[in-house]
C-alpha cells in the first residue's frame, strides 16, 4: 500500500497523522539555519525570496582586476572607514565584512588583527599585501545599493552561480512554496500527541526560506501526501513524506548543494526526524560550476520532485522481509562481521528490543537499531560513521 486510505486522507485534511520518530536519523541542518537567521533573512514565499536575491543580482556586476593595481584608501578623520579603488573606476568601493575577510585571506594578512587597527594603518598593511600578491588577478563582485559595496573577492577562475538561479530552479517544481504545488514549507510535530500537522501558517517563525547577504537556504516538503512503507509494531502505518533542502552562496561563503530524503516529521525547532534514504549533491564554485548546476544539480532536483516513491517503498519492504538472524548468536555474528564492537553490538540489539518489542531479525531491524544508537552519539564523526553503515545495509538490500 503506497497511498493513504480514505480515513488517513481525511486526517491529513483535518489535523494530521500519527508518526513514529524513534526510527531513522535525526538531521539538525535545517534547525541550525532556523536558529541563526534574524527576521530580515526570513521569507514567507519563494516569490518574495526570488525578488530579493534577483534584485541584488541585477544591481551587481563582476570584473577581473590586477591585485597590484587596486588602491586602498582611508581618511584620518574617519578611523573606521576604509575603501578600495579598482583600476578604471571613479567611485571607491566599501568592502563588506565578508569581502574584507576574503581579501585579507587572499593576500595572507590577518583579518582579525587588521579589523582592530585604525583604518589608515589597516590600509597600509592591506596595500602592501595587494602589491605583493602572487596571484595577480582577482575577481570582484560589486553591488550598487545606496552605496557601492564590494560583496566578494575570489580567484579569477571562480565559477559563480547566483542565488536567484537556485531559487528559480526550485520555483519550477515548487511554485511559491506555500501550497500552490505539492511542495511547501513544512508543518509541525506535536510532541505531546505524536501527531504531525502538515497545515501550519507560514510566518517568520515557521518559514524555512532564508537568504542573507552571503547565502540562500531553502527547505521544502511534500507532507500533504504521506506514503506508507510498512507497519509499526502496533500495526499502524509507518508514514513518510519527501523533503529536500538546498543552499548556495554567490559570494564564495559555501558550496552549492542539494539534499533529498524521506522523513517522518519536522518539529517546531525544524529538526528533521525519522530521516531515511538521504542523498546529497555538492558543487564547488570552480570554473565549470555553472555548467554542472545546469546539467547535474537542477535536473536531479526535478527528478526527485517528480519521481515515484515506489523504489523507496520497495527498498524498505525488501529490508523488512530479509531475515538475517534468528538466534542471539546470529545477531552477534551479523554485527561483529560488519565491524561493530562487543559493546555496540549489545547496545544495538537492546535498542531494537526496547523500541520494536522484539530482537532484531531483519535487515530493517538492524538498520533501525544502528541509527537509533547513532542518534545518542555526541561526536558527529562517530554518528555519521554509524549512519553510513546503516545506509549501506539498506542500499545493499534495496
Amino acid at each position: 500500500m503506497t497511498q493513504l486510505n480514505v480515513l488517513d486522507a481525511t486526517r491529513v485534511e483535518h489535523g494530521g497523522y500519527k508518526v513514529d520518530v524513534r526510527r531513522g536519523e535525526r538531521i539538525g541542518r535545517v534547525s541550525s539555519e532556523w536558529f541563526s537567521r534574524p527576521a530580515d533573512e526570513r521569507y514567507l514565499s519563494l516569490s518574495e525570496l526570488y525578488a530579493a536575491v534577483r534584485g541584488r543580482a541585477e544591481r551587481s556586476r563582476t570584473r577581473t582586476a590586477e591585485s597590484s593595481a587596486i588602491r586602498v584608501e582611508a581618511n584620518r578623520d574617519d578611523a573606521e572607514r576604509l575603501t578600495l579603488l579598482l583600476p578604471g573606476e571613479d567611485v571607491p568601493l566599501a568592502p563588506t565584512h565578508w569581502s574584507f575577510g576574503q581579501l585579507t585571506t587572499m593576500v595572507g594578512a590577518p583579518s582579525t588583527y587588521l579589523r582592530q587597527l585604525p583604518a589608515p594603518l589597516a590600509a597600509i598593511n592591506l596595500q602592501y599585501g595587494l602589491t605583493s600578491h602572487r596571484g595577480e588577478l582577482i575577481k570582484t563582485l560589486v553591488v550598487e545599493d545606496g552605496r557601492v559595496e564590494l560583496r566578494a573577492v575570489t580567484g579569477p577562475d571562480y565559477g559563480r552561480i547566483y542565488d536567484n538561479e537556485l531559487v528559480a530552479a526550485v520555483q519550477r517544481i515548487a511554485g511559491n512554496g506555500t501550497g500552490d504545488t505539492r511542495w511547501k514549507v513544512p508543518g509541525v510535530l506535536d510532541w505531546a500527541t505524536g501527531i504531525y500537522n502538515p497545515r501550519v501558517d507560514v510566518t517568520k517563525n515557521t518559514t524555512t526560506l532564508y537568504a542573507s547577504d552571503r547565502d540562500v537556504f531553502l527547505f521544502l516538503v511534500d507532507d500533504l501526501n504521506p506514503i506508507e512503507a510498512g507497519k509499526l509494531p502496533d500495526g499502524s502505518p509507518d508514514l513518510y513524506f519527501r523533503g529536500f533542502y538546498c543552499w548556495n552562496s554567490e559570494v564564495g561563503a559555501k558550496t552549492l548543494g542539494i539534499a533529498s530524503f524521506y522523513l517522518r516529521a519536522v518539529c517546531q525547532n525544524r529538526n528533521l526526524w525519522g530521516v531515511e534514504d538521504f542523498e546529497e549533491i555538492t558543487i564547488r564554485h570552480s570554473k565549470y560550476a555553472a555548467s554542472r548546476f545546469a546539467h547535474e544539480a537542477a535536473p536531479a532536483l526535478t527528478r526527485f520532485a517528480n519521481s515515484s516513491p515506489m523504489p523507496f517503498v520497495n527498498g524498505i519492504k525488501a529490508a523488512r522481509d530479509r531475515i538475517v538472524a534468528r538466534t542471539d548468536d546470529d545477531r552477534t555474528e551479523f554485527l561483529r562481521k560488519r565491524g561493530f564492537g562487543k559493546s555496540e553490538t549489545a547496545k544495538i540489539i537492546e535498542t531494537v528490543l526496547a523500541e520494536e518489542g522484539h530482537k532484531p531479525e531483519s535487515v530493517f531491524d538492524f538498520v533501525q537499531g544502528i541509527t537509533a544508537v547513532a542518534r545518542d552519539k555526541p561526536h558527529q564523526d562517530v554518528r555519521l560513521s554509524l549512519e553510513g553503515q546503516a545506509k549501506k545495509l539498506l542500499d545493499r538490500v534495496a
